[in-house]
């Protein structure tokens, strides 16, 4: 967020006629369209000859002004006439060029694959039609649509009407954050040609999916798969045969009714204290430990060479400053003298001899980090309580000081490091069973930063113990290159309903009983296989005429992988049995059903046996 601080940016106002393109910004020219990445849309309408105004009808979720707002409302005006058209015509129409000397980009597509069989880009803006046609141009900042917008005013306008464009330069942080999240959509395009796996394409584009069905479609086994094959870039889908390091990029969990927001997200866990007396302490929970991860890597990639040097030359001194740490006396400024006990999962334990009733307190490493990396000067403990927003000093804010002053030291001695920058690496965590658990319990004020929409700073939230952290300021968010895919039966009855606020926020799949066929090939015998996919055919066909069944309940090809120790009768009796019983239990006549049931199956019906 800019601050608010700051000298509000002066707006200009840009008119398109269909002869002339004019500013109240003295720098702009039709020769330099491509600045127009430096500045931010804040309104913009298309006024006919007499007065009257057209703004952009907007669809639901449509955000009100984009860089894609203007190309639209000339879609929305001049619809018929633009559909009026030949191919040839729409092909040449002119679109937008960078400079004077530039080649001119042209062409008006019926969608976004045939737009980039010309330009391989997803930088294009989307129009549809009322009659069910498509628009696509070329498009990707404020100014990349005037040529379009004139010549559309040129050839189907009446004298006098035109357009206005009202905007302003971007924020140094705004533009700072496009630019990271434009190189990292760009970065992750690039990763995702080479996959395998068809549903791995719908998550890259999608960030959230639910791969949803009947039971033993194998779908928490092709989350694993849709994992393995993003993570090794289409190398293979073997989750085992990841790399360890690779493995980290990939986490799995699976939702049941008691889970909850201190097992996903944080939550205060009882600890034994030195002393033996028991106390609590803020920990978090395996979803943000992944997300931190995955920041982690995605800032790190993001970091600019002298970023990467001073991150060095700060963790080398640390380091070496902790190594010559034992029996050395330390003071604070006022001249209490302390030890450090302990490291341990990024805490510095401080032990405090002259101090009867609080002999013992934590300092974050992080804080501790983001202090000697800042450019800020610290001269006394008050600074620390500044850099950390608080409104009032706290004990700990000494001993952060005089750790600060210690091993700033170090860092005075100049070291020659080769600087690498980290590479980008995408990140999949893996719900399973996701309908099993109460979600608004589980994620808490976290549906926010969930939504595709809102990947990056532009959905970060406080979580729901951020006030006892040392710098409670801190927002939680997920960043870009963070994956998730939830698993689903759909006849689950263990919970009512999916909370709708998760669903509309992830994209469902349905997993129907045949589409993974190819699970039996692990069987080996081919005879076997043939006659497992037979059995399940006939079953499943069966299945589908109870009337108060359907697709859901059908039978998926992994019930049959225990065929490998099972014979068919076995496999009927110990779980396909016990399974169709309880679908059907309570409907009228169950034993014509089961008796159905078993004779498509294959059953050989023991003399006297009861099929209920």
């Amino acid at each position: 967020m800019a601050n608010s601080n700051a000298k509000k940016q002066e707006e200009f106002v840009l008119t398109i006629t269909a002869d002339d393109v004019t500013s109240t910004d003295e720098r702009f020219t039709m020769g330099g369209l491509s600045s127009g990445k430096n500045y931010k849309p804040l309104s913009a309408v298309f006024q006919k000859a007499d007065g009257k105004e057209i703004n952009r009808e907007y669809n639901k979720g449509e955000r009100r002004i984009s860089n894609k707002t203007m190309p639209r409302i000339i879609f929305q005006i001049y619809e018929k006439q633009i559909s009026a058209l030949s191919v040839e015509e729409k092909k040449a129409f002119p679109v937008y060029r960078d400079s004077l000397e530039d080649e001119l980009i042209c062409g008006i597509f019926q969608s976004v694959d045939e737009f980039k069989k010309y330009r391989n880009s997803m930088e294009c803006v989307e129009y549809s039609c009322d009659d069910g046609r498509k628009f696509v141009i070329y498009c990707w900042n404020v100014f990349s649509t005037i040529i379009f917008v004139q010549e559309c005013l040129k050839r189907f306008g009446e004298s006098g009407d035109k357009f206005i464009l009202t905007y302003r330069e971007k924020e140094k942080e705004e533009a700072e954050r496009e630019k990271i999240e434009t190189s990292s959509h760009e970065e992750m395009k690039k990763q995702s040609t080479g996959y395998k796996n068809p549903y791995s394409k719908i998550l890259i584009e999608s960030k959230n999916i639910i791969l949803r069905g009947a039971p033993g479609t194998g779908k928490s086994y092709l989350a694993k798969e849709i994992a393995t094959d993003i993570i090794s870039n289409g190398y293979f889908d073997d989750y085992t045969l990841l790399s360890d390091e690779q493995k980290k990029q990939v986490e799995f969990v699976q939702f049941h009714p008691s889970y909850d927001y201190s097992d996903f997200v944080e939550g205060l866990r009882p600890q034994v204290r030195e002393d033996g007396s028991m106390g609590f302490i803020l920990q978090d929970g395996v979803f943000k430990k992944f997300i931190a991860r995955a920041r982690k890597n995605y800032e790190n990639s993001h970091k600019s060479e002298e970023d990467i040097e001073k991150e060095m030359s700060v963790q080398n001194a640390i380091n070496e400053f902790f190594e010559e740490i034992e029996n050395k006396e330390l003071k604070t400024i006022r001249n209490n003298k302390f030890e450090i006990k302990d490291i341990e999962n990024n805490k510095i334990q401080i032990y405090i001899p002259n101090n009867p009733t609080s002999n013992s307190l934590y300092i974050n490493m992080d804080d501790l980090k983001k202090m000697l990396e800042s450019k800020e000067k610290f001269t006394k403990s008050k600074d620390v309580t500044d850099f950390f927003k608080k409104s009032t000093s706290t004990q700990g804010h000494s001993y952060y000081y005089a750790l600060y002053k210690e091993i700033k030291k170090k860092m005075n001695k100049p070291e020659k490091t080769e600087v690498k920058q980290e590479e980008l690496n995408k990140y999949i965590f893996i719900i399973d069973e996701i309908n099993r658990g109460e979600i608004s319990k589980i994620f808490g004020e976290l549906f926010f930063s969930i939504d595709p929409g809102y990947r990056g700073k532009a959905g970060e939230v406080s979580t729901k113990y951020a006030n006892l952290r040392s710098s409670s300021d801190d927002k939680f968010y997920i960043p870009e290159n963070v994956y998730i895919i939830g698993t689903m039966n759909d006849i689950d009855r263990s919970v009512d309903s999916f909370d709708f606020a998760m669903r509309r926020r992830f994209r469902f799949i349905e997993i129907k009983a045949d589409a993974r066929l190819e699970m039996l090939d692990s069987l080996d015998n081919e005879d076997l296989k043939s006659e497992a996919i037979r059995r399940m055919t006939a079953l499943n066909e069966e299945i589908i005429k109870v009337d108060e069944l359907n697709e859901n309940y059908q039978i998926g090809a992994s019930y049959f992988l225990k065929l490998k120790n099972l014979t068919f009768d076995q496999l009927w009796t110990d779980y396909l049995k016990p399974l169709l019983k309880d679908y059907i239990q309570g409907m009228y006549d169950e034993k014509a059903i089961m008796d159905r049931f078993a004779k498509a199956y294959g059953y050989n019906n023991p003399v006297g046996e009861n099929l209920l």
